[in-house]
């Protein structure tokens, strides 16, 4: 098991199997396209840094995929901060269960509460426990990270489209720093015109900013391809099991 960055990948191509090359170049294609600018500027960013860790999995369900995910989340935290100021861990998926939006969103809470599972360190103090309180954030290792997937079934939102499943996983002091930057607000403002354009539908309701009142980060993880938001956080009856 392990991760890998876009220089080593690209150099070494039959390292590789034909379904993870595929997904690397699909996922490279996405964020450098020239044209179809991919709404996220500091993940285009990143990509373009060589700032990302990748790693190949086979099906989200599988005992394996899930252990083998869970350590290398683990590893990741321990290097994160030296790969760059945009450091995230892209993790695809070759197969799933999964046929529609429904089912991915279950097999994406019920990845995310597996791999919780299998933390082994204590949640981090600074970090709510609740979902519900707008300050929580998935945490592995007493690492807080921001997580977005993506699936094949998304069409509307094609910010949220991708061949595979796949996520990409942020440490949330790479997203501290970059707000406490000048140009941050103009950044912002850049995301959400490109997001306008490069899906074909209205920016979901659920994208908030974090810390604010109204802002829950777990709504964000799994959007929707329609208006519809979650009333119900997937990840909550499994904190509580841990801690009752």
């Amino acid at each position: 098991m392990a991760f890998y960055d876009s220089e080593f990948i690209v150099q070494n191509p039959l390292f590789f199997k034909k379904w993870e090359r595929s997904a690397y170049q699909a996922f490279s294609e996405k964020l450098s396209h020239p044209t179809n600018l991919f709404p996220c500027i500091p993940a285009a960013q990143g990509h373009k840094m060589g700032n990302f860790r990748y790693a190949f999995l086979q099906n989200p369900s599988s005992k394996k995929s899930r252990d083998e995910f869970a350590e290398i989340l683990r590893q990741y935290g321990h290097i994160a901060r030296d790969t760059g100021k945009y450091s995230s861990l892209i993790v695809f998926f070759f197969e799933t269960d999964a046929t529609k939006i429904d089912d991915y969103f279950k097999e994406f809470w019920s990845l995310l509460s597996a791999i919780h599972e299998r933390d082994q360190a204590d949640w981090p103090e600074h970090i709510p426990p609740d979902p519900y309180q707008n300050e929580w954030e998935f945490c592995f290792d007493q690492e807080p990270y921001f997580i977005y997937c993506a699936t094949p079934e998304h069409e509307k939102r094609q910010s949220r489209s991708f061949p595979f499943m796949m996520l990409a996983i942020t440490p949330r002091w790479v997203i501290q720093k970059f707000n406490e930057t000048k140009s941050s607000r103009k950044v912002k403002e850049g995301i959400r015109q490109r997001l306008a354009e490069y899906d074909s539908i209205e920016a979901h309701v659920d994208l908030n900013v974090y810390g604010t009142d109204e802002n829950f980060e777990w709504k964000q993880y799994f959007l929707s391809d329609d208006e519809q938001s979650p009333d119900k956080c997937p990840f909550e009856h499994l904190w509580k099991h841990r801690n009752s």
